[in-house]
């Protein structure tokens, strides 16, 4: 399919580029399809939704998810699924070559039923580009087979934190939103309070509740988003720690290390690592569930 163009504004180009690939989706015969697409930097595309679920993987770069439910970061090495009928949109960090698997409603068994962010595998990695080569040979025996392996791949991929909910309370969600335009590490629960009109205690309950964690995981949530993309760019680990507002390199590592097991160079080394192996792989990331942490 085609590629997008630039711009802040989608373009009659852009819109008449989503809604042919929309259609396509939704005409495609086949359990599984797949679909290639290139964007620049930057470029926006705007809610939409289909019949089928999706398992969106940037081959190269970054994207960021948003959806009703809050916003999610598929870092590279990671895929996002996307449960038919969610209504999503999608921003492009750095240049991104995206590689997506369609998967009709249901088809398959133990697919996740949920947005998630997801490790993909080198097997999925490999099965993913191969589906899109064959994808003019629907109907052949090989084909077939590819999309079959995904089908059967999707559920051994392992969930990564990198799910960022929003709460529903107006009040709340301002005070997000200029969390996440605006990432700082010194930003207290006693001033995000205050921001809201509310008492120390009934902000943390309504926080947790509407969100399902507490302020501080969310924070860090937030702040790591901010960060990989920072980092996938090419600033130093002591630059990124500075702009997101940590005292220091070794404090903000340690956030790191918490949310994903490893440290931003560990990060870094095993992204041009795998890109050096083999210049068609995405850079690698390991992650883990975030901890919980007292608040501040």
């Amino acid at each position: 399919m085609g590629k997008s163009s630039t711009g802040e504004r989608p373009s009659r180009s852009d819109e008449a580029d989503l809604r042919s690939r929309l259609n396509w989706i939704e005409t495609a015969p086949g359990d599984v399809i797949a679909l290639s697409t290139d964007y620049p930097d930057g470029h926006h595309i705007g809610a939409h939704s289909h019949s089928r679920a999706q398992l969106l993987y940037p081959f190269r770069g970054s994207v960021m998810i948003a959806t009703g439910q809050g916003r999610w970061m598929v870092p590279p090495g990671h895929a996002m699924w996307i449960p038919a009928g969610v209504e999503h949109a999608v921003e492009m960090i750095g240049v991104v070559r995206m590689r997506s698997a369609y998967v009709l409603a249901g088809v398959g068994q133990g697919l996740p039923d949920s947005l998630q962010v997801l490790a993909v595998s080198e097997l999925m990695r490999s099965l993913i580009v191969e589906a899109v080569q064959a994808g003019g040979d629907e109907a052949g025996e090989r084909a077939a087979a590819i999309m079959r392996l995904i089908l059967l791949e999707i559920p051994r991929l392992e969930e990564r934190p990198f799910a960022l909910p929003f709460p529903v309370d107006p009040r709340l969600v301002r005070l997000c939103r200029e969390f996440v335009a605006a990432p700082s590490a010194g930003a207290t629960i006693d001033r995000w309070a205050a921001g809201a009109g509310m008492s120390r205690r009934s902000f943390t309950r309504a926080f947790q509740r509407e969100t399902g964690v507490s302020l501080s995981v969310w924070r860090r949530q937030a702040t790591l988003l901010a960060a990989l993309p920072l980092l996938a760019r090419g600033r130093s680990v002591t630059q990124v720690a500075f702009d997101l507002g940590y005292e220091s390199a070794p404090a903000f590592t340690t956030m790191f290390r918490r949310m994903l097991g490893v440290a931003p160079r560990t990060y870094l080394r095993a992204g041009r690592a795998r890109q050096a192996l083999s210049p068609r792989a995405p850079a690698a990331c390991i992650g883990r569930e975030p901890t919980r942490e007292r608040h501040r």
